[in-house]
């Protein structure tokens, strides 16, 4: 069994050698692949960082990639031609009909037909969402959900924790102007990364502008849900929100169903859901570092019978990206997809 692991010195990327390494899949051999920058550089035990190249990535049974979309949609079809078994966590592959968009709890059947050789990771955010959803969807039957996220600086990757982490101790120590002259405030530090100044703040915006008013990050909620859920006449109404915090995304759901809800009921498919852990008011902080996703606030809609309002949380790095993809590649080797 040879693994690939490509765009291996990035924060997914090591998370992902990490949650190989600490889940004990057998593998004879883990290759580390990155950029033409970074090739040639020594990743600890993993060795040498090689480069992308016909000859370098022949001969492996899987190939996990967090090297974005571009590096994504030019190397995965060649690897999976040269007979890996591709697991994406980039945004390339994922609305493609003959690529699988897996959580590996919620729809593992959908590796029954893998015709690409590629699989694709959900968006982090989407990803957190999608296992308190299945677990309700299959007792009372999903109609629409209002989903607001709260994400993490750490969405946008590494660069997205600096920024924040080098915002805050320059306006901590202006606590005056934070109240008294808050715009003034707000440009005493650099924003590239995120929309707006993150540190002591709240950006609703994030992604690419559509020209119906919404993000291209709303709108994978929407789609993915769609697509992972079975369910393309969910409606969906998404807010993105950026909030200062590193890791861990949140998202506040109100979920409308075909059936009334019993609230004991929907309580006791949330506790019965596998990695799935009922609280009674997670936050992402608490839960940064943990594999499970976090479920809590389970309430009653105050005027539908058929709806309820809850609180998820999730470790977008791990449930949102590698573990998730070391999860699919479990499951592809059970299956015999690959090795």
């Amino acid at each position: 069994m040879r693994i690939a692991v490509v765009g291996a010195t990035g924060a997914v990327g090591r998370l992902l050698l990490e949650t190989l390494e600490r889940r004990g899949i057998a593998a004879d051999e883990v290759v580390p692949f990155g950029s033409e920058r970074s090739a040639g550089s020594e990743l600890g035990s993993w060795g040498t960082v090689q480069p992308l190249s016909d000859e370098t990535i022949a001969g492996f049974d899987l190939a996990l990639m967090s090297a974005g979309g571009s590096v994504s949609r030019e190397w995965a079809p060649k690897l999976a031609d040269a007979g890996a078994l591709v697991v994406d966590n980039s945004s390339a592959w994922r609305m493609d009909p003959d690529v699988p968009l897996v959580v590996s709890e919620v729809n593992p059947e959908a590796l029954d037909s893998v015709p690409k050789g590629i699989v694709a990771n959900p968006n982090c955010t989407t990803m957190i969402v999608m296992l308190p959803m299945k677990a309700l969807d299959a007792h009372f039957g999903l109609e629409a959900m209002v989903a607001t996220s709260y994400q993490a600086a750490g969405g946008a990757g590494r660069h997205g924790i600096d920024e924040l982490a080098a915002q805050v101790p320059v306006l901590s120590e202006k606590t005056e102007m934070l109240v008294s002259d808050g715009a003034g405030a707000a440009r005493l530090v650099e924003h590239e990364v995120h929309a707006n100044t993150l540190a002591f703040n709240v950006v609703p915006m994030l992604g690419t502008m559509g020209e119906d008013g919404y993000t291209d990050e709303e709108m994978k909620l929407q789609d993915e849900s769609r697509k992972i859920l079975g369910l393309p006449r969910l409606q969906v109404s998404p807010t993105c929100v950026r909030v200062p915090v590193m890791v861990g995304h949140a998202v506040a759901v109100r979920a409308s169903f075909g059936k009334d809800v019993d609230l004991d009921a929907a309580v006791a498919a949330l506790e019965a859901f596998p990695n799935l852990v009922v609280e009674e008011a997670p936050t992402p902080l608490e839960w940064a570092g943990r594999d499970e996703t976090a479920v809590g606030r389970v309430r009653r809609d105050l005027d539908d019978p058929k709806a309820v309002n809850l609180f998820v949380v999730g470790d977008n790095l791990l449930k949102g990206a590698a573990l998730n993809t070391v999860q699919i590649a479990e499951l592809a080797i059970a299956r015999g997809l690959a090795g």
